[in-house]
């Protein structure tokens, strides 16, 4: 069951976040023209580094990226010794190979705004919740991991 709710959850989150709606919105102003090739430097390792955060949130964390099934326990391993939100800079990192692989003024535009949405979100939703979640362990985890990198 829990593997179902992670699928689901990465289908429907970083699925829709990096990769639908970025092919939605490049296909209609591209009309699917790659214009840098380049662009592939970071969207690869970035979908690299998020099935790789998906996957320590469901074997080490006991959970998901869902908000409706997180973790049960405080990942740490992984990128995630590296950044406290390494999901979402593998998202970003793609968001960035999408725009410039067909750049436009609306991937610009959605690139920016998901990074806001992302900042603000853990900011203001995530970082308290693990606070009161895992205490001292949070505390001390993120004393000596960055934010973002």
């Amino acid at each position: 069951m829990r593997f179902l709710q992670a699928l689901i959850a990465f289908l429907a989150l970083p699925g829709i976040v990096a990769f639908v709606l970025p092919a939605a919105l490049t296909w209609s102003t591209a009309h699917g023209q790659i214009a840098h090739p380049l662009g592939a430097v970071p969207l690869l390792p970035g979908t690299a580094g998020l099935l790789w955060c998906a996957r320590d949130f469901y074997v080490s964390g006991k959970g998901t990226l869902a908000p409706w099934a997180p973790p049960r326990h405080l990942v740490v391993i992984g990128l995630y010794r590296f950044s406290r939100n390494s999901m979402y800079v593998c998202v970003v990192l793609i968001l960035l190979g999408w725009t410039a692989l067909m750049p436009s003024a609306e991937m610009v535009f959605y690139t920016f705004a998901v990074v806001v949405a992302f900042h603000l979100r853990v900011v203001l939703g995530e970082e308290p919740w693990l606070a009161r979640t895992h205490g001292d362990a949070w505390t001390r985890y993120a004393a000596r991991v960055r934010r973002w990198l």
